[in-house]
């Protein structure tokens, strides 16, 4: 039977949710389909920042960044969906010497693409791209990004300085970009040996000069169904789209309430269509207008509609994380979020309306969904 898998990490563990099958009745392919099932918390009392689900083979393995505060940072996966979980003997993770660095946290979890299907990347705090050929049992740090020349100009954001996305391509395993907190994207063709900061027509309008070559202050990236080289960019004040792989970017944020956030998600199977959730403000860091609502695009960013079917109506105040809104790879799609009040909404029709899953939870950090079987 299909099933679909949802981890939502949390500030206090890990949350799995499970649908099995088709549902009957009104809004059958709605979030409102099938019937879903929660088991949690595991890692009691550890915040999880970064979830990957990894399908590329028979056996689905989840991966699981965990942060212990009288253990510290580790990384945990299960090849059962959960029912059981291993950690490597000798930290995942870990700076080499040399670097005087130590892991605070492990920010992202990303599966490479099909061309390289043991590969997992780990994006890390302090500002570190990771590379792993076992699926994520063992990572060993990308030097050229660590002692790219502009690292010593990084400064951290109000998160930290992280490297918290990581976008691959299907096409090739050489092309690699990443999303650095607040040093902007960087990319690399050549399988990490070499990085250029890619942020042309991305601004940053708390900085002197609102156009750097780097130091934009990046929240997250997703990537287009249809073509790889469209991405979609959720920067500090901006909404932008690629259609080069980065090397050029364009505002598309006209027709939101607001074009401060942290999240963006793309549909997995329709081109041009993608996912937003605007906050008031950095300063103000609400949903805007006090309303929950996931915004769409489905012409690469040239308009936007709110979806707010099913979603609270009263005032709200629970803000989505850069890591809290996610698709499945359903068709119809599955999406999802969480938010810092501890609720979890899901629609299973791209978005079309929501019901929600869960309330009450610590506060939400990270979700991933997939469908297994």
């Amino acid at each position: 039977m299909t099933e679909v898998l949802l981890t939502v990490g949390t500030r206090k563990g890990l949350f799995i949710g499970r649908r099995t099958g088709p549902g009957t009745g009104p809004g059958t392919g709605p979030g409102k389909a099938g019937s879903w099932e929660f088991e949690g918390p595991y890692f009691n009392s550890q915040a999880v920042y970064s979830i990957a689900i990894d399908t590329r083979r028979d056996t689905p393995r989840l991966l699981v960044g965990g942060d212990s505060a009288h253990w510290g940072p580790s990384v945990f996966h299960s090849d059962d969906l959960g029912a059981s979980w291993s950690e490597a003997k000798k930290p995942a993770v870990t700076f080499p010497k040399d670097t005087g660095a130590s892991l605070e946290r492990v920010w992202q979890l990303h599966p490479a693409g099909p061309a390289a299907p043991d590969v997992v990347y780990a994006g890390t705090e302090p500002a570190a791209l990771f590379r792993s050929e076992d699926r994520g049992e063992t990572f060993e740090l990308v030097r050229p990004l660590w002692e790219h020349p502009t690292r010593s100009k990084w400064v951290p954001g109000g998160g930290g300085e992280a490297v918290h996305t990581v976008v691959t391509d299907r096409r090739s395993a050489d092309a690699v970009t990443v999303a650095v907190s607040t040093a902007g994207v960087f990319r690399s063709l050549d399988g990490g040996a070499d990085w250029e900061p890619s942020n042309k027509g991305v601004s940053a309008v708390f900085l002197p000069d609102p156009d750097p070559e780097f130091g934009q202050c990046v929240h997250k990236i997703a990537q287009d169904a249809g073509d790889p080289d469209r991405l979609y960019l959720q920067n500090h004040w901006g909404v932008y789209r690629s259609d080069d792989a980065g090397a050029s970017w364009k505002d598309i944020g006209a027709g939101l309430p607001s074009t401060f956030g942290f999240a963006v998600a793309a549909h997995p199977h329709r081109a041009d269509t993608a996912y937003v959730f605007p906050i008031t403000a950095d300063s103000d860091r609400v949903p805007a207008d006090h309303k929950c609502r996931v915004y769409r695009t489905s012409d690469a960013g040239s308009s936007w509609e709110a979806l707010s079917a099913g979603l609270p109506r009263e005032e709200h105040y629970g803000t989505v994380l850069r890591d809290a809104l996610t698709t499945d790879d359903a068709d119809p799609a599955g999406v999802y979020f969480g938010n810092r009040n501890g609720e979890v909404y899901a629609s299973a029709d791209d978005g079309d309306s929501w019901q929600q899953l869960a309330s009450h939870l610590p506060d939400v950090l990270c979700v991933r969904a997939a469908v297994i079987g």
